[in-house]
């Protein structure tokens, strides 16, 4: 039986959406991929109104970000999840195609917990007019597309002063967050840490550098960090509106934790309380193949996959590595266009911190992360692709940093 499209949809867009499922179901069908941008770029380009259509009546939950906006998303519609079903684009299909492809199918009028482009937010929110927008953090990503910090603090910042029903969860920890937060209706302010602070040394408001200590930073203009009222206390416990509560998930580490952080404090806006939110988000291991252990090779070896696609992403993974016994660290790396072409963030990254690991080399760009390691003074080798970095491994058991397309191409080749 089929769900019938709510009356408040326009026939252009019930031929959109029709349109979409076909496209999709043939990408699917024919192998080309999930379907979920060929869908939305279909359906927006018959009905460009679409999106505003199936998105803006129901409540919504919109996340964005540099680097974890995926892992937040799962975790928040984890726990919207405890009110009914929840509408996401798992897939990392971000742009307003991909949104639109996850809010295309019934129920019509369920919760959706959304994954955003950063550049993409100002377009996708004012079509849908958002509940909450979750705001983690800015950094450079790709240099040929993203590279100017300030500039998405300023849409962001933008955007806060046109949505005036939309509340805003933002990490106090980055300047350029908390600035671009102060515009908007009202704040939920967490503390989600930042560990790399390089893209965030002058004051977003007179460009004067920032000061720091380990409280907080604040300017000589008299912008400075917001009090939090929530904030990660621990690798197991959260301040929570003025009490400690245990906190635990199954992801790793301390990023991790503040992701989900970040997702309570969201769910909370819809009505999710904390430890229900928590129980929930509980039982997932991986996110699209992040932090899970496949099969490489075939001589028995296995690899944890890491997704580390900019300086900051690195520095976070190098906290990872460290809290864990010393594996061989295969880095794999390329600079396609979805990784952006210009590899030479990699000079910012602090590789000196791998010393003393047995660290292997492969990708695209194998040559250009040689040059940097040896820079860096830390010995490795270099591989035609991660299945022989790990034949050449000293143990059994690799952890594999891989970045954007790397990631996509080792997921695909090892759990087919």
């Amino acid at each position: 039986m089929t769900t019938p499209l709510p009356r408040r949809l326009t026939a252009r867009t019930q031929l959109a959406l029709a349109a979409e499922r076909l496209a999709s179901g043939a990408s699917r069908r024919l192998g080309r991929g999930s379907g979920e941008m060929i869908g939305g770029k279909i359906a927006l380009r018959i009905s460009p109104g679409a999106l505003a259509e199936v998105g803006s009546n129901r409540p919504t939950a919109c996340v964005s970000a540099t680097n974890g906006k995926t892992t937040t998303t799962r975790l928040l519609a984890r726990a919207l999840g405890t009110l009914g079903p929840v509408k996401s684009n798992g897939g990392g299909a971000n742009m307003a195609p991909g949104v639109m492809t996850a809010l295309a199918r019934p129920p019509y009028d369920s919760p959706a917990a959304l994954e955003v482009d950063e550049i993409w937010l100002p377009k996708v929110a004012r079509a849908i007019l958002p509940r909450v927008v979750l705001l983690l953090n800015i950094s450079r990503d790709q240099l040929d597309r993203s590279n100017e910090t300030r500039r998405i603090a300023a849409i962001w910042r933008e955007l806060g002063a046109e949505l005036r029903d939309t509340v805003v969860v933002a990490n106090v920890d980055d300047p350029l967050v908390a600035w671009a937060a102060m515009t908007w209706s009202r704040q939920v302010w967490v503390s989600a840490g930042q560990n790399w602070t390089a893209d965030a040394m002058v004051c977003p408001q007179c460009a004067r550098l920032l000061h720091r200590n380990a409280s907080g930073w604040w300017c000589e203009c008299g912008l400075a960090r917001p009090e939090p009222i929530v904030s990660v206390a621990g690798l197991g416990e959260l301040m929570w509106f003025g009490r400690r509560i245990p906190a635990r998930i199954d992801l790793p580490g301390r990023v991790n934790l503040a992701n989900a952080a970040m997702a309570a404090a969201a769910a909370r806006e819809f009505g999710v309380e904390v430890e229900d939110a928590l129980a929930a988000m509980r039982g997932i291991g991986d996110v699209q193949g992040r932090y899970q252990e496949v099969p490489l090779g075939q001589d028995g070896h296995q690899a944890r996959l890491l997704l580390a696609k900019n300086p900051a992403g690195w520095v976070e993974m190098m906290e990872l590595l460290n809290s864990a016994p010393p594996r061989p660290v295969v880095i794999d790396f390329n600079s396609q266009t979805a990784d952006g072409r210009d590899p030479s963030w990699i000079w910012d990254v602090p590789f000196e911190r791998l010393s003393g690991r047995q660290v292997l080399v492969t990708g695209g760009r194998k040559e250009d992360m040689s040059v940097r390691l040896a820079y860096a003074e830390v010995p490795h080798s270099v591989h035609a692709d991660a299945e022989a970095a790990a034949v050449a491994a000293n143990d059994k058991v690799v952890d594999v940093v891989a970045n954007y397309t790397a990631f996509r191409d080792l997921l695909v080749r090892t759990t087919r």
